[in-house]
């Protein structure tokens, strides 16, 4: 009897052994299913492939041109699937681009009276950078000038910015506060023509960005204006609301005032906002 029960007992504790198997298999495969799907949306939060990805517009003011090739190779690779492209010109250029609804979804321009036009075009517009005038000459300072008066010579070939362009406002605005009449040769779209002057022999001097000057170090040479006689040049960035990439478009102005990319805008020579 002792015996009979035993076997039935040992029966009974196989068969329920043989039922949870599978039910213990089913619940494991529920179990790495959800940690699959958790760990799945986790990373993607938090990682750089979940930062929007999409191919932006960015309209920049020339006398970004360099650095703004160097941050966008950086934000690229920091940001994959992002593709930047550029449109550089002169500041009143581009407004009247934004003003006309070209396509684009970031603006960026050398003053802040260029982007107050198409205030209802943009976002709220962020400075990321500051710059200043100095005086562009051929390599080596042939004609020996050391100021803004010297400029006011007859015989000398000087070249500006036009005065709807933000180089070219400023250039008016600190000339005029130190009473110095110039006769330019020529006024030019954008500040990065007026370099192209100076590099070039086309013209003996110019006003440019210090950033300007200082990526062309071996083909000019730049005379330092005091900042008592200078003026500082603002520029802000800002998102383009007919945009079909805000998030993405805001992402990149945002990164414009983070810790990387004020460290190439000031690498490049341009002042902290």
């Amino acid at each position: 009897m002792s015996f009979t029960l035993t076997r039935r007992r040992a029966a009974a504790v196989t068969l329920t052994a043989a039922l949870l198997v599978p039910l213990s298999a089913c619940s494991g495969d529920d179990t790495k299913q959800d940690t699959k799907q958790d760990t799945g949306g986790s990373p993607a939060s938090g990682s750089a492939s979940a930062a929007p990805q999409a191919n932006l517009t960015v309209l920049a003011a020339a006398s970004l041109t360099n650095v703004f090739k160097t941050a966008g190779a950086a934000y690229e690779k920091s940001h994959p699937g992002t593709k930047l492209t550029f449109s550089f010109a002169g500041s009143q250029e581009l407004v009247a681009q934004v003003a006309q609804g070209s396509p684009a979804d970031v603006l960026v321009t050398a003053d802040t009276k260029s982007m107050d036009k198409v205030k209802a075009d943009t976002g709220t517009p962020a400075i990321i950078a500051r710059n200043r005038l100095v005086i562009a000459t051929g390599e080596g300072n042939p004609h020996k000038i050391d100021a803004l008066k010297d400029l006011a010579d007859t015989e000398l070939k000087v070249v500006l910015a036009a005065p709807e362009v933000p180089a070219g406002k400023y250039s008016k605005q600190i000339l005029d506060a130190q009473k110095i009449t110039v006769k330019p040769v020529s006024q030019e779209p954008n500040v990065r023509a007026v370099l192209s002057k100076v590099e070039l022999g086309e013209a003996d001097a110019g006003l440019v960005y210090k950033t300007d000057a200082d990526s062309a170090e071996d083909k000019v040479d730049a005379v330092e204006i005091p900042d008592a006689q200078n003026a500082i040049a603002k520029y802000p960035a800002a998102t383009i609301k007919d945009s079909k990439n805000a998030e993405a478009a805001a992402a990149f102005v945002a990164w414009l005032s983070s810790p990387e990319g004020q460290k190439i805008l000031q690498d490049a020579g341009f002042q902290k906002p």
